[in-house]
């Protein structure tokens, strides 16, 4: 009976030590396997720890070295990682350093009592469910009959609402996905603690280009300010954030709130303004982003139409498991573009610099910028680390209040990979609940700093 445990015990520590190599290594893309496993590596870890620990103690009392050392190295990888991803940011990027350190006396004590307690959690603790009204029409595309779709989120009716906004935007790498994908976790989370949450299914490529894009993130402030008497909301209050794609669409938007020639024609009257903007690993630098993607060596590579047009489809057995979703989130596009920036910009960095600047928030920075949320894995595969950080130095510079949080050994789109129990995606929740919560009424007021007696353009209260 003891050898077969130890055999099993064995079976099992050897797929723990592939697994565990997956967290300390780094790719490049293309590398959507090694990103796939990476991801459910990390968000299993706690779990993962656990069985290592289990089986080097299965070694040391069967006295079977071999095992005890296999295991206990996997067993460190993993809880170094849950230790490691679950503490909070740097000091020097954290809250302290964007509001202060007394930032947490600034807010409600109506708030704090809905926050998570700690960072180190098993799993997500339940809440109450909150109100879903799906496929709601929040605007029609000049001109034609072409309507956007939203669903909004709105608090339990027992909890106070909070007043206010979070107008999200989905990853998509500009071409796929939808509204209302794997972010109901977080959504449920956010709207139990008051919030009203705006998930936008903006247009994507080839449909529109960029400006586009950032012209829906637009009509979707302008509606919800329209809208703030019906969903108890201040119009004041609004907070802008999305992960990847839409993370860059949110702080291009909102960087670029006060350019006229951003302006979609038909809200050049409108106010576009928010009070902060929260972006979860959105690219800040396209330049950067073809780069690190090798997006110059995949053109090169592109010569062999038959196998390019293989490697662009999903096996028939993921789209039938998938169902109605795979037609909803866009799988059934030819997406061989998908995430690519020479088609959407017209040519490489080299061709066009000035198309990849202009679409870049890292060349929109200015004093007047939003309180930004700034989230990102170290090792992340699709959108360099690199230009985030450069992000968060350059408003830094210009003393608008940021908050950057780089998670260690993780990849990307960490919140969405089984959220109930990834400490990454907890840690996420974490952070961001407590940035909103800065900005609900009689919170946080931000102080910019300001040469010759400036006064900021927005309007704070």
């Amino acid at each position: 009976m003891n050898s077969l445990i130890l055999i099993g015990a064995m079976l099992i520590s050897g797929i723990l030590a592939i697994a565990s190599l997956f967290l300390l290594l780094k790719f490049r893309w293309p590398a959507p396997a090694q990103w796939f496993i990476k991801s459910y590596v990390a968000a299993l870890s706690p779990l993962l720890a656990v069985m290592s620990w289990l089986t080097f103690l299965i070694g040391l009392l069967n006295s079977s070295y071999v095992l005890v050392l296999i295991s206990l190295f996997e067993a460190l990888v993993f809880t170094s990682y849950y230790i490691r991803v679950t503490n909070p940011p740097e000091p020097s990027t954290g809250f302290e350093s964007a509001f202060g350190i007394n930032w947490q006396k600034q807010l409600q004590p109506g708030q704090k009592k809905l926050f998570l307690s700690s960072r180190i959690f098993f799993k997500l603790p339940p809440v109450h469910r909150p109100r879903l009204e799906q496929n709601i029409a929040f605007a029609t595309i000049p001109g034609t009959n072409r309507k956007l779709l939203c669903d909004i989120w709105q608090p339990p009716l027992h909890v106070k609402p909070s007043g206010l906004a979070f107008i999200y935007m989905h990853g998509s790498a500009y071409y796929l996905l939808d509204k209302d994908f794997c972010t109901r976790p977080l959504f449920t989370h956010l709207a139990s603690q008051g919030h009203v949450i705006m998930d936008v299914a903006y247009r994507l490529a080839p449909e529109t280009d960029f400006m586009g894009m950032v012209h829906d993130v637009q009509r979707a402030i302008v509606w919800m300010k329209d809208h703030d008497d019906k969903y108890g909301i201040d119009r004041k209050r609004i907070v802008l954030g999305g992960g990847s794609a839409g993370g860059h669409l949110a702080l291009l938007t909102a960087y670029t709130s006060h350019d006229l020639q951003f302006k979609s024609e038909e809200l050049h009257d409108k106010d576009i303004s928010v009070r902060a903007v929260a972006s979860l690993y959105g690219p800040t630098d396209l330049a950067a982003l073809y780069y690190h993607t090798n997006q110059h060596l995949i053109a090169q590579s592109r010569n062999n139409e038959q196998k390019k047009k293989a490697s662009m489809q999903l096996p028939s057995w993921m789209a039938k498991r998938m169902g109605s979703e795979f037609h909803r989130l866009g799988f059934d596009k030819d997406f061989k573009n998908a995430g690519l920036m020479a088609p959407l910009l017209g040519g490489t960095p080299d061709e066009c610099p000035e198309e990849y600047d202009w679409f870049s928030p890292i060349h929109h920075v200015h004093p007047y910028c939003p309180p930004t949320f700034l989230m990102h894995g170290h090792h992340d595969v699709m959108v360099p680390v690199s230009s985030t950080i450069q992000l968060h130095d350059l408003l830094k510079e210009k003393h608008v209040p940021t908050v950057m949080h780089i998670l260690p050994q993780t990849d990307h789109a960490f919140d969405l990979i089984l959220p109930a129990i990834s400490p990454s995606a907890h840690t996420a929740f974490y952070d961001l609940e407590r940035f909103l919560a800065l900005f609900v009424k009689n919170a946080y007021t931000p102080v910019i700093k300001l040469k010759k007696k400036q006064v900021h353009p927005l309007i704070y209260s």
